[in-house]
């Protein structure tokens, strides 16, 4: 086993936090083992002007990451789940999926409203194609604008009076402290979450038998499984921050997986939403499963329009 362990991750507040949060869960449990953790600028770090979805999507903010760890500058790479694409590169695998934090969007409201409450043509923020869709769906009289930045750099727009609310997941704002700025918890009856929210991925290269022990000690049974069939999901429906689409998966009582998916037209206009139950072992072939009757029952034709309007 490495008793010297590197870290590879973006330099932002939060994929600090969530690399020095992995750095500490390493070292408590090998008392031996010594962590150090190396800032790499990607590409979505570079570009703060333009939305994800106009210049690549999912992939901006871990291709050069995989390729320092691909170069074994880097021992492993800690990332946010969400912004993992379904392919990884050849060599690379996800060999550990810590326990997920909340893994649901919220609203911070400049006036405190929820989101139901809100008069026609408010001004609502997001960075994603996955909530705006969903927010004009269910909202189709309000405002959606498009918003960038850090967490700070949003919360300071809104309080400017740029936006009259923001639409942010809930486990960034837990993991760095700020709870209290949430107005409101958005369920997935209203709004599911982006593949992988609130998981952490922790990404090694394949084989790498001096970190398994390692890896296995960071692993979370539950949440690896609801992940696996989350990216099953959008892997089958290449799924990326291009086109609005989400799949959250949930462990019932009886323990089996409950998966509900979504498919949105980019105004709102259309959403075909699905769900599906699986025992944990057969997790990957249902998440497949539900991405195939999604685009059976009308997915497909809206995947292609947005697609034709891309290329227009």
């Amino acid at each position: 086993m490495k008793t010297h362990v590197r870290i590879g991750t973006r330099g932002s507040q939060l994929a600090l936090w969530q690399a020095n949060y992995i750095k500490s869960r390493i070292e408590q449990a090998f008392s031996r083992v010594t962590v150090e953790i190396t800032i790499i600028k990607t590409t979505g770090d570079r570009i703060t002007d333009r939305p994800l979805a106009a210049v690549g999507g999912k992939g901006l903010f871990v291709k050069e990451i995989e390729t320092a760890l691909m170069e074994k500058r880097i021992d492993l790479a800690v990332h946010s789940m969400k912004d993992m694409p379904g392919e990884l590169p050849p060599g690379l695998t996800i060999g550990a999926v810590p326990e997920r934090e909340n893994p649901f969007d919220v609203l911070i409201s400049k006036e405190g409203r929820n989101l139901a409450d809100y008069p026609k043509g408010a001004r609502i923020g997001t960075s994603s194609l996955r909530r705006g869709s969903q927010l004009k769906h269910a909202r189709p009289d309000l405002d959606i604008l498009s918003i960038r930045g850090n967490l700070d750099t949003r919360i300071k727009k809104l309080k400017a009076g740029d936006y009259d609310a923001i639409v942010l997941a809930a486990a960034g704002l837990r993991r760095l402290g700020q709870e209290a700025e949430i107005t409101e918890y958005l369920s997935e009856t209203t709004m599911v979450p982006a593949v992988g929210q609130g998981a952490l991925c922790i990404e090694t290269r394949e084989n790498d038998e001096e970190m398994a022990p390692i890896m296995d000690a960071l692993d979370h049974g539950p949440t690896r499984v609801c992940v696996e069939g989350e990216r099953a999901f959008l892997k089958q429906i290449e799924g990326s921050c291009h086109i609005p689409v989400a799949c959250f998966g949930r462990i019932e009582d009886d323990g089996n997986v409950l998966l509900t998916a979504v498919v949105a037209s980019e105004d709102g206009k259309e959403v075909i939403k699905e769900t599906i139950t699986s025992p944990a072992d057969t997790i990957e072939a249902k998440g497949r499963e539900l991405a195939k009757l999604l685009l059976e029952n009308g997915g497909k034709r809206i995947l292609e329009n947005l697609n034709s309007d891309d290329s227009q």
